[in-house]
């Protein structure tokens, strides 16, 4: 199945070395299933395995998330009396006819998640453990958690979109436990135990897709919409990120959307200003007019954003940072200016370190442009 087990670089373990990983002090410290998910995906057929103590704290802390990403859970579901709370759990995969009925997030989370189930039962049917792994890691984190948990907190208090949201929580965390319980036995069991369930063990638990099962359904017009409405948030924290927007500080911003996609955004309006970090009540969807004094961003065809520059930065605060950054860069270009002007470098330094110079004199009047530019965009103060 694999070759050696080799440290983080790659050498042969060895006391002399000193780069031996105690496997006990490793499980004590970090877990079992830490330990087990770094060696597992890292197997690749014929290869030896490079294991770092760095690859196992990341499995330890994912293993964190994916239990305070079950506790979310639980604990929103304990409050619902006994019979309610076992109908969310899962005995068969969602067909088509129920994705349809639900909102767009849903929707997207759901077809996501049984594009993940068809690509992880694909690896593991072609001995690709390692890839396998790293599709349930990247899913659980990088989508379930760190978007459609987010949005499912703006659900709640709306029964019927809280129900719908319960059901999408449960189903999809179901479904990864399932697909990851080969790689991390203990934890997932437990969660399992804990959530709404049918049946005595995850162990015995059927797979999610059965080899000769059709593909469960999935959604193309939710995936794309869905990537849309990313791709306006990141676009929007991006901005946050340039003009260095506090991150407890929430910025106004206005958008301009094809009718399609106007339709979601509105829906959506409460959720998708909580992930960019617009202010209550400062999301503005298609207005008469845009707004002046604003930073344009174009996301895709049809959508674009505006952010008013006053709500981005201190104009006070900014402008200082500016002109001392300003004034260091003129001292270094009217430096090295002087230097090449000298009649004793140009005549006697090589030719490449007189390219150097000058290239590096061109990148700080560039640097030096662009930092008149930002200044002749802040606002007055």
């Amino acid at each position: 199945m694999h070759g050696l087990v080799r440290d983080g670089q790659g050498q042969k373990m060895s006391k002399t070395k000193g780069n031996v990983v105690d496997p006990v002090e490793t499980l004590e410290t970090m877990g079992t299933d830490a330990l087990r998910l770094s060696l597992v995906t890292g197997v690749t057929p014929g290869q030896d395995v490079p294991l770092s103590m760095e690859k196992v704290q990341a499995n330890r802390n994912f293993a964190n998330k994916l239990w305070n990403t079950a506790r979310f859970i639980v604990m929103g579901l304990q409050e619902l009396p006994a019979d309610e709370r076992q109908a969310f759990a899962v005995t068969k995969p969602m067909d088509a006819a129920e994705l349809a009925t639900l909102p767009l997030p849903e929707r997207w989370i759901i077809s996501r998640c049984h594009a993940l189930v068809g690509e992880v039962t694909g690896q593991l049917a072609a001995y690709e453990f390692g890839p396998a792994g790293q599709s349930i890691y990247a899913f659980l984190w990088d989508e379930y958690a760190d978007w459609y948990i987010e949005i499912s907190k703006k659900r709640m208090g709306d029964p019927e979109a809280e129900k719908q949201a319960r059901r999408t929580l449960v189903y999809v965390l179901d479904s990864c436990l399932r697909l990851l319980h080969p790689f991390m036995p203990f934890i997932t069991e437990e969660l399992w135990q804990r959530l709404p369930h049918d049946g005595k063990s995850l162990m015995i638990a059927p797979w999610p897709q059965m080899d000769d099962e059709a593909a469960l359904p999935s959604d193309a017009d939710a995936l794309a919409r869905f990537a849309s409405v990313q791709a306006l948030v990141r676009s929007v924290r991006n901005a946050r990120a340039e003009y260095r927007v506090e991150a407890h500080k929430k910025v106004a911003a206005t958008v301009v959307a094809p009718p399609p996609l106007l339709e979601v955004l509105t829906a959506e309006a409460e959720a998708v200003a909580m992930l960019a970090r617009v202010g209550d009540g400062d999301l503005t969807l298609n207005p008469s007019a845009t707004p002046d004094n604003a930073v344009e961003i174009v996301v895709e065809q049809g959508l674009v954003a505006f952010l008013p520059l006053d709500g981005l930065v201190d104009a006070k605060k900014e402008r200082a940072r500016l002109g001392k950054q300003q004034a260091k860069l003129a001292a270094d270009a009217e430096k090295l200016a002087a230097r090449l002007g000298s009649a004793g470098f140009a005549d006697k330094a090589p030719p490449a370190v007189v390219d150097k110079a000058k290239q590096e004199l061109a990148d700080l009047n560039e640097q030096l442009a662009q930092i008149d530019k930002s200044l002749a965009e802040l606002p007055p103060e």
